[in-house]
């Protein structure tokens, strides 16, 4: 209990350091910090319709990847390629979608949603083969990984899967009975369902299967896990790579079949770095990062209306996100550096 409010309090103040840090540059940089966090909140929870079809549709890809980074990370694995990932399942749920007519909705929208499970899960396969056959460091893999994906979509889109006039560089629709339904009469999808349904298996995975002990004991400790014989690291750590690539290639079926209706280039802002945010400020607790993807979906999302409102470029809130990871991330090593000095004894050199 202590543990996890000390958590939500390092993460609050990271948020708010962020925001303060946010307006401090727009006072500098000559802009009304107070009109700029006044737009910024109203286009994330300024109505029901911001929330539930900006805030809420932006949470979806955020909590979907982050629970596959925190699965892959709690076997000591960094995914860095989930925006590859997301770009294989968009690829495969178009393709889908698109020659899904006269299919039922009860057949096309699982097979959309299978389909980017299977594109995510096989773009992972080549950095666990590489990992596992050669020690291959998967940061390196997956990350390179992302630059294929995003060539893969261009080539695509004008190419193979372009729309039917050959004129823009995106897909033909997906049929209708490919496309989520939408959730409370407004644009939030379906997909909103999955992801905290996800959210609550992995949470029951990690804290009620003997599978998620083991692989959090592969993840503080890989060579005594190994040594103890009760876990087969290059299984378990294969396992949850893939898994973690097949979330990341679900989240990005359900942009396809939820919001986009179609494949184009940039079809990601950044979901699969944004979402290493959201994991690591949930702790990669599967029921926080629920929270904290919202959170971070609420700064994207409030970012457009801040543009659009004060006139003030979007990146801006990236400030907020970096320093939220890097308050993180600063904490957590000063946490390590206590926690060895009391681990150290303490020796008496009297007499």
């Amino acid at each position: 209990m202590r543990s996890n409010l000390r958590a939500l309090g390092i993460g609050a103040a990271a948020l708010l350091i962020g925001l303060f840090l946010l307006a401090v540059g727009l006072e500098l940089a000559g802009y009304d910090a107070g009109a700029a966090l006044a737009a910024l909140w109203d286009g994330a929870f300024g109505s029901w319709r911001a929330f539930t079809g900006a805030t809420l549709v932006r949470a979806v890809p955020l909590i979907l990847i982050g629970l596959g980074f925190a699965l892959a990370l709690r076997g000591g694995a960094l995914n860095i390629g989930a925006e590859g990932q997301f770009y294989a399942g968009a690829i495969a749920a178009a393709w889908v979608g698109v020659h899904a007519g006269g299919w039922p909705a009860w057949v096309a929208l699982p097979a959309v949603a299978l389909a980017g499970l299977a594109a995510g899960a096989l773009w992972m396969l080549l950095p666990v083969i590489l990992k596992l056959r050669f020690g291959v460091l998967e940061v390196i893999t997956t990350l390179l990984l992302n630059f294929v994906a995003e060539a893969l979509v261009s080539f695509m889109v004008q190419g193979p899967m372009q729309e039917p006039s050959g004129i823009y560089p995106q897909s033909a629709p997906i049929v209708e009975a490919a496309r989520l339904p939408f959730l409370f009469g407004s644009r939030l999808h379906a997909g909103f369902v999955v992801a905290l349904l996800v959210a609550l298996a992995l949470a029951w995975v990690f804290a009620r299967t003997w599978w998620g002990f083991r692989l959090r004991a592969l993840g503080e400790g890989p060579r005594a896990a190994e040594v103890s014989g009760r876990v087969r690291a290059g299984r378990m750590l294969a396992v949850a790579l893939l898994w973690s690539g097949a979330l990341a290639g679900l989240a990005g079926a359900f942009e396809v079949s939820g919001v986009s209706y179609a494949l184009y280039q940039n079809l990601s802002p950044g979901y699969g770095f944004t979402a290493i945010g959201v994991a690591l400020l949930a702790r990669l607790r599967p029921s926080a990062i629920v929270l904290t993807g919202v959170v971070f979906a609420a700064l994207e999302a409030g970012a457009g209306a801040m543009q659009r409102d004060a006139g003030i470029p979007a990146v801006a809130v990236y400030v907020v996100e970096g320093v939220v990871i890097l308050v993180l991330l600063l904490g957590d090593a000063a946490a390590r550096r206590q926690a060895s000095r009391r681990a150290v004894p303490v020796v008496d050199g009297s007499p």
